[in-house]
């Protein structure tokens, strides 16, 4: 029976392999910025005993090994993803809420270097660019048509 690439990653960062970390795991790598709740509902489409606290657990035990990368962009719950590693940033829509994976900028990027480190060995900045995605910034774009609400009907329209 063949080892799936979750149960390798696992093994390779040290940790027991379970039933719950492998699903956790290709749930992450294959719905980059999920939520805890859509996690859990996916995990427990596999798996439907899992308790959401077996989830919480493993969540954090899968960001303390780097196998998966926790994102806290303001005003939303926390989002898992499985690229690590990269220094990446991301893009948030401010309609919809959509994140996006913006690779680090290349050249010289003086915003990301700190002008005074105050004692800290950095390495690591994170930068999140908020906008509106394509879809959201289409539709701010659209002219509106005022609507009368409750809409009427031509049947009760007066003459």
């Amino acid at each position: 029976m063949p080892i799936s690439p979750c149960a390798e990653q696992l093994r390779a960062a040290d940790m027991r392999v379970t039933r719950p970390r492998v699903a956790v795991l290709e749930v992450v790598g294959s719905n980059p910025h999920a939520d805890t709740d859509t996690i859990l509902g996916l995990v427990r489409s596999v798996l439907p005993e899992v308790s959401r606290q077996t989830v919480y657990d493993v969540l954090n035990a899968l960001s303390t090994a780097r196998l998966v990368r926790r994102i806290e962009p303001a005003g939303s719950p926390a989002r898992y993803e499985s690229r690590v590693g990269d220094n990446h940033h991301h893009a948030v829509c401010r309609a919809c809420g959509v994140i996006a994976d913006v690779d680090c900028a290349v050249g010289e990027t003086p915003c990301l270097t700190a002008s005074d480190s105050v004692g800290f060995t950095i390495d690591e900045a994170e930068v999140i660019y908020w906008g509106f995605c394509a879809q959201c910034s289409a539709a701010r774009k659209q002219p509106t048509v005022p609507v009368q609400f409750p809409p009427r009907s031509r049947a009760h329209r007066s003459s």
